[in-house]
């Protein structure tokens, strides 16, 4: 049981850290080495002065749902763990971790949408960009849709687990 513990508490803290990490990072969409696109900017690389040059990513509806959805994760991911950590101590015996399981469901699901949002609506998100054609997912996305299925195991592994003495 001890194991199990660790095991999910270990989980649970690496798909928190990919989550803010796909929600902070610049690399949602990008088209290679010259641009790329996040949740909040658009990079340019500019080989006169070898630097990225940012501007803020340009509003839609679209944008600022997946924006939502990604902070709502990672504040449900947080939640979560700290309710664990709280029910770890002050619960009782036998008890089990629903709470924490299901804010960690709903953490799964809110990524689920954003990820959704942005594959089937990247065209109208990336708006005025390079040809979509030319570009490919970056790895903040990718680790959006790695951290997914870790969050949904997390969470139904949270709401069978029992608090042991």
């Amino acid at each position: 049981m001890a194991f199990l513990l660790m095991f999910v508490t270990v989980l649970h803290l690496v798909t928190l850290a990919m989550l803010f990490i796909a929600t902070m990072e610049k690399s949602w969409w990008s088209w290679g080495d010259i641009e790329n696109t996040d949740l909040w900017y658009k990079c340019t690389y500019e080989n006169a002065t070898e630097t990225w040059l940012c501007a803020s990513a340009k509003d839609s509806e679209w944008l600022q749902s997946v924006q939502a959805f990604m902070i709502l994760s990672v504040v449900l991911s947080s939640i979560s763990f700290m309710v664990f950590l709280g029910q770890l101590f002050t619960m009782s015996k036998g008890g089990l971790f629903y709470f924490t399981g299901l804010c960690q469901l709903f953490a799964g699901f809110a990524a689920f949408a954003a990820a959704l949002i942005f594959t089937f609506q990247r065209s109208a998100i990336l708006q005025d960009s390079r040809e979509l054609e030319k570009g490919h997912f970056g790895y903040c996305y990718i680790l959006v849709c790695v951290c997914v299925p870790l969050l949904l195991i997390s969470g139904a592994l949270y709401v069978h687990l029992r608090k042991r003495a």
